[in-house]
C-alpha cells in the first residue's frame, strides 16, 4: 500500500474515533433590560463553550440581564456566587440542553413579583376552608 494512502486511511480513523463537536446556540446580550431585548441575538458558540449562561443582577426594583456562551467552569463559578441579600445580588442559570435553550432565562426574576400575591391567595383559600 502506498504512504499516501496509509497516511489517508490514518487520517480517516482518527477523525471517527474523535468526538464529534455540537456547538449550541445562545442568546447573546450585555446589559439589557428586558429578557425580549436580550433576545433579540444569537451566536453559536465555539467548540469549548458548550452551554448558555444567563446572569440577572437585581438593584430592588432594577434588573439587567446579560447572556452568553459559556464553559461548565464559568458556569459552576458564578453559580457559586450568585444570591439576593435584601433584594440585592444576582440570579445564574445555566443550560445545555438545547440550542436557545436560556431563551427564558430571566423569567424566574419575573415570577418574584407575583410571589406575595400567590401567597396571600394560598393564605385565602386555606382561611376560607
Amino acid at each position: 500500500m502506498p504512504s499516501s494512502m496509509k497516511i489517508l486511511l490514518g487520517s480517516g480513523l482518527i477523525t471517527l474515533l474523535l468526538p464529534s463537536v455540537v456547538c449550541i446556540s445562545c442568546f447573546v446580550c450585555s446589559s439589557a433590560r428586558t429578557n425580549e431585548e436580550c433576545n433579540r441575538t444569537n451566536l453559536t458558540c465555539p467548540a469549548l463553550q458548550d452551554r448558555c449562561l444567563t446572569i440577572v443582577d437585581i438593584a430592588g426594583p432594577t434588573r439587567v440581564i446579560s447572556k452568553s456562551c459559556a464553559t461548565l467552569a464559568t458556569c459552576t463559578g458564578a453559580l457559586s456566587t450568585a444570591g439576593l441579600v435584601n433584594g440585592i445580588g444576582s440570579e445564574v442559570s445555566c443550560c445545555d440542553t438545547v440550542n436557545f435553550c436560556n431563551v427564558n432565562g430571566a423569567a424566574a426574576t419575573a415570577g418574584h413579583k407575583a410571589l406575595p400575591a400567590l401567597s396571600l391567595l394560598v393564605l385565602l383559600g386555606l382561611a376560607v376552608r
